[in-house]
């Protein structure tokens, strides 16, 4: 009996910091506002889906409505803080797909209630190789437990 062999060749290290990177980017520049920044990593159309946190059904946006909401949602809060961690790449050709484990802290001072929202769980990123570039084609974001105050969202926004 013999190993079978992978049906494609494994992918270099490179390219998986690459696209790690790149999906820590998305998290890094939201919390620090860098819209612009935040705009780039992503391809023409992008599949978010947030439906674990509110219900509802996963939305195809540009890079510009993706910053338009969160510039919204996120910069109604004092600060956030997305925190990443556990990346497993995994590369096909021109596309990839990564996991990653994420802790995400929510503040905003408020007159009745404790001013942290945090939320743990999983992000899937999925990616094309564009142009030498790894760019975000799909979020999907799996909160699987949240602690705090759950109304900041609601002030936030108001």
């Amino acid at each position: 009996m013999t190993d079978s062999l992978p049906t494609t060749a494994p992918s270099s290290a490179e390219t998986r910091i690459e696209i790690a990177e790149t999906c820590t980017r998305m998290a890094v520049h939201a919390d620090r506002r860098e819209w612009e920044l935040l705009r780039d990593l992503f391809a023409d159309k992008v599949l978010l889906d947030y439906t674990s946190l509110g219900g509802g059904e996963p939305v195809r946006l540009t890079p510009q409505e993706i910053v338009d909401a969160w510039s919204a949602t996120l910069g109604g809060y004092d600060a956030t803080q997305h925190l990443i961690a556990n990346h497993l790449v995994r590369v096909d050709g021109d596309h990839a797909v990564c996991t990653a484990s994420f802790q995400a802290t929510h503040r905003l001072a408020t007159a009745h209630g404790s001013p942290l929202w945090t939320l743990g769980g999983d992000y899937r990123w999925e990616l094309a190789r564009v142009g030498g570039r790894w760019l975000i084609t799909t979020v999907v974001m799996t909160a699987t437990w949240g602690d705090g105050n759950k109304d900041l969202p609601a002030q936030a926004a108001s």
